[in-house]
């Protein structure tokens, strides 16, 4: 018997478990990629709209982000139902089970049109509801005109979104990032035609923006659609058969998924909602810093959002085959690269701070109070801008095992009952002023997405020893 048996075991299963773990790095990027850059593609589309909007004055803009207040606030209430289709998905396809893939999409799309027809008609009062909150009356009905086409978009939207997922859990996202790709310039020569008319079109102002957006949407879900039925290896699953066959049973286990995703979005939304209008109590140039630093954080977000998406189909599919050392693996294959890419970022950030804010602001004299505080607020934002990387990755990685209820607790516990509480205390009851809101923000994300990676390792670790 050789004494030193278990040492040369040992030196054998190193090599493997490297490769394995290089192995998962590389297919998680591969999947990652097309999905960020898929969501970067939806932030293009918004920008650009912004931008044409923002010739039509001051008051057009104002009344565009009250409408894109109201369209997001619906939007992300049903979220976490089409967002539910990508883990229940990939783990029929980790577990061959091709009518389940179509079982899970149909469920997903049941559960769209049920909810997003009474949220589209639910805006069409937004003018109303805007008048309620105390908004400015002129404004509030150019956000009502505004909203009586956008509106329209929520349901084709959600539908595109549910056909992306069920796109990559089959590994294959290419095809969404391609018509998303498409879709960035067709809208900005489709808005701008209809805001300022032409060609026998006359004039729709703000409205014309709003039904671009939506003849977009429409577009992309008939494009992804076609993909869909005609390509393979999409076709072979039949996703459009069945499709007016209700699944009880199916759709239980959708809504107790999606759900606490929903609630957990609506909760993240509310809160940096709510920091705008802490901020908003300091003056118009903190709250125009406020926002400046944030739309940077929210093109930084969508890379990692892109890799939580692939973190849910990556562990999705590892459940589906019962592989629970696959399962730990890609989990943290994502969360690894999360934290890389943010870091990168932040440190680039901070780096070039002074010249970002200028980007959005024009290099004026007027502007240079707002130019330095933003510079200020990234700064701050360090830890801010790692951990809501984390927490985005850690969430996917938790989708992929079905687990979102205690996610939604800690979103409770780090969004409202520390971070909310800390933005109001050290913005007005220290000397931090606006840092201190941001500081309070960075403290309950961090929390959050300490909890999160926490969490994914419990249940991995224990799955794993099971």
């Amino acid at each position: 018997m050789n004494p030193n048996g278990s040492d040369i075991a040992a030196g054998a299963l190193a090599p493997a478990h490297s490769s394995a773990w290089r192995s998962e790095l590389v297919e998680t990027l591969g999947l990652a990629w097309p999905m960020a850059l898929t969501q970067l593609g939806q932030i293009a589309m918004m920008t650009t709209d912004l931008a044409l909007i923002g010739r039509l004055g001051d008051q057009a803009v104002a009344a565009a982000a009250l409408a894109h207040t109201v369209l997001f606030a619906t939007f992300t209430m049903g979220l976490g139902l089409v967002s539910a289709v990508t883990p229940l998905a990939a783990q029929a396809v980790g577990a061959r089970a091709p009518r389940q893939v179509r079982a899970s999409l149909r469920a997903g799309l049941w559960a769209t049109v049920i909810a997003g027809v009474p949220l589209t008609l639910g805006q069409l009062y937004g003018e109303e509801m805007l008048l309620a909150l105390g908004q400015d009356s002129a404004t509030a009905a150019l956000a009502g005109r505004y909203l009586d086409s956008l509106a329209w978009s929520l349901l084709p939207g959600w539908l595109f979104i549910a056909l992306r997922g069920f796109m990559g859990a089959v590994n294959r996202p290419e095809p969404a990032l391609w018509i998303m790709l498409t879709a960035i310039p067709v809208n900005l020569g489709l808005a701008y035609w209809l805001i300022h008319g032409g060609f026998g079109m006359r004039r729709l102002g703000i409205f014309g923006a709003g039904l671009a957006t939506t003849l977009v949407s429409l577009a992309m879900l008939i494009a992804a659609s076609i993909v869909c039925v005609t390509m393979r290896p999409f076709r072979k699953y039949h996703v459009f058969g069945e499709l007016w066959r209700f699944d009880g049973t199916l759709m239980r286990r959708l809504l107790q998924l999606g759900l606490p995703i929903s609630g957990a979005s609506v909760l993240e939304y509310g809160v940096f909602g709510a920091a705008a209008l802490l901020m908003g109590q300091f003056g118009t140039t903190a709250l125009a810093a406020h926002q400046i630093a944030l739309q940077i954080a929210a093109i930084m977000f969508m890379v990692p959002m892109g890799i939580s998406l692939a973190a849910t189909v990556r562990v999705g599919h590892a459940v589906g085959r019962g592989d629970t050392q696959a399962e730990r693996r890609a989990g943290f294959a994502a969360i690894t690269l999360g934290f890389v890419f943010m870091a990168v970022m932040t440190l680039l950030v901070a780096l070039t701070r002074h010249g970002i804010p200028h980007l959005f602001l024009g290099a004026s004299d007027s502007v240079a109070a707002t130019a330095e505080l933003t510079a200020s607020l990234l700064v701050v934002g360090a830890s801010f801008f790692i951990a809501d990387g984390l927490q985005v990755v850690a969430n996917g990685a938790l989708r992929g095992k079905n687990d979102t209820r205690v996610p939604l607790l800690y979103a409770i516990l780090g969004f409202w009952v520390i971070a909310f509480p800390c933005c109001w205390l050290l913005g007005f009851h220290t000397s931090l002023g606006p840092f201190g809101v941001w500081v309070g923000l960075a403290i309950g994300l961090v929390v959050y997405a300490a909890l999160l990676v926490w969490r994914f390792h419990r249940l991995t670790g224990r799955s794993a020893t099971a």
